[in-house]
């Protein structure tokens, strides 16, 4: 028996009562204890809805107490939602930074970042955000000399998180600057980048 996930016409923000796509959109369900259950790959079996995923329509939807209504039944909602689900999102994007280093997808290093942004090989570029600013000029100078005579739209620079926040969630795969390669998992880090972004509500930069 399958279980159904909501259609796409059913994915409206209960806070903006906007319409969207799930990449721009967190999922909720209530857990068998009555727990609200964030359902960051939107797979959980039940009744859902959707928020758009940012931090201050999280907060808000917790603020009006939203998410009872929209599911129909009494549920928990911590109070710290909002940290919660970042903290989500960052595990996310640390998890798929590693699956994409491992299949070849994810590099790192000033020298074979600043190749791949040269050859067109990178989707997206990283720095952490304490990184030396002639390092990350370096890179941003590879940008636009690959862009020179180009119709291609410049691609997304993050800044998420510091050297220590890097070591913490990647260990020995922490890095001062990297860049996603194209792929299933180099997308995925990207799309997981975009994501956290928004929820920040820290637009990415561009090269």
């Amino acid at each position: 028996m399958k279980v159904r996930i909501e259609a796409v016409n059913d994915r409206m923000c209960i806070v903006t009562r906007d319409r969207g796509d799930a990449d721009g959109l967190i999922r909720f369900v209530v857990d068998p204890d009555g727990q609200l259950t964030p359902d960051l790959r939107h797979v959980l079996p039940g009744r859902g809805c959707w928020v758009t995923a940012e931090r201050g329509a999280i907060e808000e939807a917790v603020r009006r107490k939203l998410f009872g209504r929209a599911l129909k039944a009494e549920v928990g909602v911590p109070a710290d939602l909002g940290s919660r689900i970042d903290r989500l999102l960052v595990a996310a994007v640390f998890g798929m930074m590693n699956m994409a280093r491992k299949s070849g997808q994810f590099v790192t290093g000033s020298s074979k970042v600043d190749d791949a942004v040269r050859s067109g090989a990178a989707l997206a570029v990283f720095h952490a955000s304490d990184a030396a600013a002639d390092g990350v000029r370096k890179i941003r100078q590879a940008g636009t000399a690959r862009s020179l005579g180009m119709e291609e739209e410049p691609i997304p620079v993050f800044t998420l998180f510091d050297g220590d926040e890097l070591t913490t969630g990647l260990g020995d795969g922490a890095f001062i600057h990297a860049a996603a390669l194209a792929g299933q998992a180099g997308e995925g880090v990207v799309k997981r980048a975009k994501m956290l972004a928004r929820y920040r509500t820290v637009p990415s930069a561009r090269t």
